[in-house]
């Protein structure tokens, strides 16, 4: 079997440079495969919901994921190893946008939001998602964040379809952001996924309509949009790895796996509380 690959010339919307860009479309049976790993990490989300609660730590929230991973799933923490990290799932709390490094010292309380994302992966296969958290009581101002940035995600992935550009996507989650006085963080953007972790395209979360790669069937990515209630900018603290907001206020983030269809898309990581086409 002849795998299908195209070497498409992409404009970066915010530097215009072109470059040569490899992408992988996937065949349905490479879909189904890949289907399975995103199911299960979106179980790993079912299953964590209801240890997350005041007063237990990151670090115990990854254990138990580990755990359900390895002993249950019988699959493997795709985060572990890769680039040096050590831990299951990344766990964002507050200011912190992403790659919250879980430990025991940080202890949830009281009116926090957190953001855990988790990698499957299963049979050669990768399944990337998140999840927004409110711990206790929110405040206000940051439910309505949490809710507006799943909103974000969620008109961005109804912009997948073939024949349509994938700066349609970044351009949709921009606009709502901004009309809700939020700004999108532009520093860390979704990718292509499969047998590659982080692989092409990059899935830009803002953007102009109509720019961009051309959205084929069998194209298959993630769309994680970070929004912030300040400043977009970003700052990566001393352990190389958790980024956090520049202004120190606080962020959200969501993330489904796509795979592209003939006539739309199929969101692969959809879990059971979520009311998706």
């Amino acid at each position: 079997r002849i795998k299908i690959i195209l070497y498409i010339y992409n404009v970066h919307s915010s530097t215009n440079i072109l470059k040569k860009v490899k992408i992988q479309l996937k065949s349905k049976d490479e879909i189904e495969k890949l289907r399975y790993a995103c199911q299960l990490a979106a179980e790993v989300l079912d299953m964590i919901t209801e240890h997350v609660e005041s007063g237990v730590s990151t670090k115990y929230l990854d254990d138990l994921c580990f755990q359900h991973i390895t002993e249950v799933q019988k699959a493997t923490p795709a985060n572990i190893g890769y680039r040096g990290y050590e831990k299951t799932i990344c766990a964002s709390v507050n200011q912190v946008i992403c790659h919250g490094i879980p430990s025991d010292e940080k202890m949830l309380k009281d009116g926090d939001i957190m953001n855990i994302d988790v990698t499957v992966k299963k049979d050669g296969w990768h399944g990337d998602t998140s999840k927004m958290f409110l711990i206790g009581k929110p405040e206000p101002h940051n439910q309505r964040l949490v809710k507006v940035t799943q909103e974000c995600l969620y008109l961005g992935i109804n912009e997948v379809r073939p024949g349509a550009r994938l700066g349609n996507i970044g351009a949709a989650i921009q606009s709502h952001a901004e009309n809700n006085h939020y700004s999108v963080v532009e520093d860390y953007c979704g990718h292509g996924i499969g047998q590659i972790y982080h692989d092409e395209p990059q899935i830009l979360h803002f953007g102009k309509r109509d720019s961009g790669i051309e959205i084929k069937p069998g194209l298959c990515f993630t769309i994680e949009p970070m929004i912030n209630q300040g400043d977009k900018q970003t700052r990566v603290l001393n352990d190389g790895w958790t980024v956090v907001t520049k202004d120190g206020r606080n962020s959200a983030q969501w993330e489904h796996t796509v795979a592209v269809t003939e006539n739309g898309y199929d969101v692969l990581t959809k879990r059971s509380e979520e009311a998706l086409d």
